[in-house]
């Protein structure tokens, strides 16, 4: 039996903005591609993200620092042509940088160890002097470019995952710790109001052993820190095959859980109380996994989503495309992939997930384990709702999950008077409907789609729309939502008023039956 949950009137809050705050992306050459920009216009046109963050601004493919040999004498210059190229692009698109300070150009660097197909230099800098010269000339640079004050709403993140010795050679915390103190103070010699941070942490069991020395040393040094930041993720060791992995996966809540970590980790220090900010998540930390391709991933992330702005200031999706190269370029159309659209702006039932976030109401009115409801003042209500999965030991999900709910409906505080009408507008995503993915295996798998393929990928990747008209008593109406293995669904209710057209009735119309054209007062939505 399925028990109707009674969503109440009034708001419990706004809902919070933090999981649209920022998008990853992956390293920032990337961005002077045409397939990766208009990727980044559709994401803005439906979702709209305030920052995007990626690697590799400094790294050598981006071209900084360059160096001219003449006559014996080494000359050196910091050039921000594609930098300058990158932001103008993101800036125009409407979303501003949230700017990770990395890798290091291998003409300051003190090694060789490298990261990544495009080989990111991930040592320290040989002359730190060298890198505060560098840290100050971009930063400088940004201010005279683009104004003090946009470049103050501009956050600064000192490198990327210095606890793993594949980001930051022998993970070495002291040597991280004078890199960003260098970097920091570097950045508030140029102006004292911008934003600094990091240490942009990886999850896993080294995390405990850093905060603690991290918030040492910043506030014996007096160096400036404006907010935290930490990665997460929910995903084991990876189990690989060609081209590719599979990995078993922990509960959604564990993400939840990494989230709420920072605060915790750093209470009673001078650092609590900060922003905290998780500057990558995501289902799996590897860009070959399927998962990130599913409605299974959609239905895992939704209660995040839903929850995570409790919790932190921001948390950034990992990616917002596929136009992504780590550990090698892609060899097929779907590959399991980070990004929220594939190649070429296919979108993914989790970039349908973040849409449909995006067309929330501004005040919840209830949330639980299989929904998120919200209301704006103009009476319009909506639901995020979908099937509950719980990672790799939980049983696998049934065909359906069933959810009813009875919610209010008022204009301007008032209750809408009985038998008046609210027109209820659903899409959903599930494992058939709106899922490219599904459409994709079943032409065979192509790895470089035709023309002709992508246009269906494109027509099959739209959500399932249904609708239909609701009516309301006692200030009321009840919305049925069955739900089909791993759904996301959307659903709009708008209060209506009826505009009468005298001498009309469907029912005189050529072929209409009673039942199909009842009046509009007598329609109610379609059940599936």
């Amino acid at each position: 039996m399925v028990t109707t949950v009674v969503v109440p009137a009034t708001p419990t809050g706004p809902l919070p903005d933090a999981w649209r705050t920022c998008v990853g992306t992956g390293r920032m050459n990337l961005a002077l591609r045409a397939d990766y920009q208009d990727s980044l216009a559709r994401v803005q046109r439906e979702i709209g993200f305030t920052y995007l963050r990626g690697h590799g601004l400094l790294s050598d493919d981006m071209g900084v620092v360059r160096e001219s040999t003449v006559d014996g004498r080494t000359y050196r210059r910091h050039a921000f042509t594609y930098v300058d190229e990158v932001h103008d692009r993101l800036l125009a698109l409407g979303i501003k940088p949230f700017v990770e300070l990395g890798f290091m150009p291998t003409a300051l660097a003190s090694g060789d160890q490298t990261i990544f197909w495009w080989r990111g230099n991930v040592t320290p800098p040989r002359d730190m002097g060298e890198w505060s010269a560098l840290v100050t000339d971009l930063v400088r640079h940004l201010v005279d470019r683009y104004g003090v004050d946009e470049v103050r709403t501009w956050p600064f993140e000192v490198w990327n995952e210095p606890n793993l010795d594949i980001f930051w050679e022998n993970a070495d915390s002291g040597a991280y710790f004078r890199l960003y103190e260098a970097s920091a103070r570097a950045i508030k010699d140029v102006d004292a109001s911008l934003q600094v941070g990091g240490p942009a942490l990886a999850p896993g069991p080294t995390v405990d052993g850093w905060w603690g020395p991290f918030a040492d040393y910043v506030t014996s040094r007096d160096v400036p820190i404006d907010f935290v930041s930490r990665h997460a993720y929910a995903s084991h060791e990876p189990q690989e095959i060609p081209f590719g992995v599979y990995q078993g996966f922990r509960a959604p809540s564990d993400l939840l859980e990494q989230f709420a970590e920072p605060r915790q980790s750093l209470a009673g220090t001078p650092l609590a109380g900060l922003p905290v900010h998780i500057t990558e998540f995501n289902t799996s930390y590897m860009p070959t996994n399927p998962m990130h391709d599913t409605a299974y991933n959609a239905a895992y992330l939704a209660p995040v989503l839903a929850a995570g702005g409790d919790l932190v200031d921001s948390f950034s999706y990992w990616t917002f495309c596929d136009v992504f190269e780590e550990l090698d370029v892609p060899t097929s159309f779907f590959h399991g992939g980070f990004g929220l659209l594939t190649h070429r702006q296919v979108a993914k039932p989790t970039y349908h997930l973040y849409a449909f976030m995006a067309r929330m109401g501004a005040q919840v009115l209830a949330r639980g384990e299989d929904h998120l409801v919200c209301a704006d003042a103009d009476g319009r209500v909506t639901v995020l709702a979908w099937q509950p999965v719980e990672g790799t030991a939980a049983d696998p999900a049934p065909e359906r999950h069933h959810l009813r709910l009875s919610l209010p409906v008022a204009v301007a505080g008032a209750a809408c008077p009985d038998g008046t009408g609210v027109f209820a507008l659903r899409e959903r995503v599930n494992e058939s409907d709106g899922n490219a993915f599904t459409a994709w295996r079943e032409l065979g798998r192509p790895a470089s789609p035709t023309q002709r393929e992508l246009d269906v990928l494109h027509a099959l990747e739209r959500p399932a729309v249904e609708h239909g008209r609701l009516t309301v008593a006692g200030g009321r109406v009840e919305l049925d939502l069955p739900l089909a293995r791993h759904e996301v669904t959307f659903v709009e209710l708008v209060p209506i008023r009826d505009t009468h057209h005298e001498g009309l009735d469907d029912r005189r119309i050529l072929g209409a039956s009673h039942e199909e054209f009842v009046l509009p007062h007598e329609r109610t939505a379609p059940a599936r």
